[in-house]
């Protein structure tokens, strides 16, 4: 998934994230700090939003339904992914996966997921911290094994 695929998924869902939410057109456009017509033109399919209207959706909007189905149950890693291309470090505890993930490997303590949705990758813990992000599916693989092996770094 990149930039431009992220865009024309959050433009082709806008709408039902504002309904959903229970926003007027107005109020929405307020909300994304961009104009009503802007607003009417994306709803419309008439223009693309901008990655910052894109990303403002996904922060202010992660837990819309309609998001999470369209981008996984965590929308904002995706954004995430998508600007700095993958993330690692143990950063925030996840629910395991039980839902919107697939168990590809697992390793020692450590687990590789792919997302349903997204398809993009991730390393769990035994604890559900995340280890790695990353579309790249040969980095997922060779980070797995150099976590297992002891490899923190």
């Amino acid at each position: 998934m990149n930039k431009e695929q992220v865009i024309h998924i959050i433009a082709e869902k806008m709408k039902l994230i504002r309904t959903e939410s229970g926003y007027s057109q107005d109020r929405m456009a307020e909300l994304l700090g961009i104009s009503k017509k802007t607003l009417v033109q994306i709803e419309k399919d008439r223009s693309l939003p901008g990655w910052n209207t894109v990303v403002a959706v996904t922060a202010l909007f992660h837990q819309s339904e309609v998001l999470q189905n369209s981008l996984g149950d965590e929308p904002l890693e995706v954004i995430r992914l998508v600007t700095f291309e993958h993330a690692e470090e143990p950063f925030s505890r996840t629910l395991g996966g039980k839902v919107w993930w697939k168990e590809i490997k697992s390793a020692g303590p450590y687990t590789l997921q792919q997302n349903l949705i997204s398809k993009h990758f991730r390393i769990l813990d035994q604890a559900h911290f995340r280890w790695l992000s990353t579309f790249d599916e040969s980095e997922a693989f060779t980070r797995l094994e150099e976590l297992s092996d002891g490899k923190r770094t």
